[in-house]
């Protein structure tokens, strides 16, 4: 037996003969609306009917998963553990109705996909088309966002895998990654504006006073840019336009005779061939963390996704190289 009185083969076997998915969308109603009455109105039944559900859960865990408040219901230490699980549980649910749906469709599976900006459209297209489980294709949804809001996603199972970059954080033991690629970076222009500037050698000096079209605050290239600027002695540049679309920065960037980004050499091709901007010879580096693919510590991977992991690593080293 545990402390205080915690029993998990009892827990568990309560659980596993009574627990329903009525009580897991009750677990976050409660979190959403902290009201039972607000909870019984949006379910269209009566709150001792949740009162009542309630309480059959929490006998089920042995102790109580809210507390109740004048400012309504906040989950206790235990609560906040079943919520987790309930939402992972029913993002679960929800990816097996996907599946299914893909399979009726002819396909083998459907993957759930973070993709940070700034990450090559035609490399997870190579790679999702590269994915064959029992030679029959996938189908994906691909979700872009920071890395903090993507690995938020990869942990409450709303996403089966992120790509983004390894930086080096506190509180990744649940996850894991592989190291893809490394980025090397290039300053783009307009055509009038590379041609300008190209006239001579180019000079971080030359590029203090122009509009630039950077990432948003904390974005790991927008603080790399800042750090271009002070390891060449001078103040980092205050942004015109701040996004985190590559296809918006490289439009901006063409439109404009005064506008420069910094984005990532396989960035500034795509961008070169859809925006019509303009590679600089500027050489110089940087020290982005490399491009990984991330992963749950604590799920086993289905095949399909063993799979998409080899194509999107083997598709990497044929295009950048093995990684150093």
């Amino acid at each position: 037996m545990a402390e205080s009185g915690f029993e998990p083969a009892e827990v568990m076997r309560r659980l596993t003969a009574r627990l329903k998915l009525r009580h897991l969308n009750l677990l976050l109603m409660i979190r959403k609306h902290g009201s039972l009455t607000r909870v019984a109105e949006q379910m269209s039944t009566s709150q001792p009917a949740v009162t009542s559900a309630l309480a059959e859960l929490e006998g089920m865990f042995g102790a109580p998963l809210f507390v109740r408040s004048v400012r309504g219901m906040s989950p206790t230490p235990l609560g906040e553990v079943a919520l987790a699980r309930a939402s992972a549980m029913l993002q679960d649910l929800d990816h097996l109705v996907r599946d299914m749906a893909a399979t009726a469709s002819g396909m083998a599976a459907h993957l759930n996909i973070g993709v940070i900006p700034f990450v090559s459209g035609q490399l997870i297209s190579g790679a999702i088309s590269a994915t064959l489980p029992m030679e029959r294709r996938i189908s994906a949804t691909l979700t872009e966002g920071t890395s903090e809001q993507l690995l938020a996603q990869l942990r409450d199972h709303s996403l089966d895998a992120v790509i983004g970059r390894a930086q080096a954080a506190t509180g990744m033991q649940d996850l894991q990654f592989v190291p893809l690629y490394r980025q090397r970076p290039r300053l783009v222009a307009s055509r009038r504006l590379a041609a300008r500037l190209t006239r001579g050698v180019v000079q971080w000096d030359d590029l203090t006073d122009l509009d630039w079209v950077l990432g948003t605050r904390s974005t790991p290239m927008r603080e790399q840019v800042a750090d271009l600027f002070l390891r060449a002695g001078l103040p980092p540049p205050e942004p015109l336009v701040e996004s985190n679309s590559a296809k918006l920065v490289g439009e901006i960037v063409a439109a404009s005779e005064r506008a420069v980004s910094v984005v990532p050499a396989d960035i500034a091709d795509e961008l070169v061939r859809i925006a019509g901007v303009t590679i600089v010879p500027f050489t110089f580096e940087w020290t982005l963390a490399p491009i990984a693919l991330f992963t749950r510590a604590d799920s086993e991977p289905r095949p399909v996704d063993r799979l998409f992991s080899d194509a999107l690593s083997r598709l990497c080293a044929q295009i950048y190289g093995p990684i150093s």
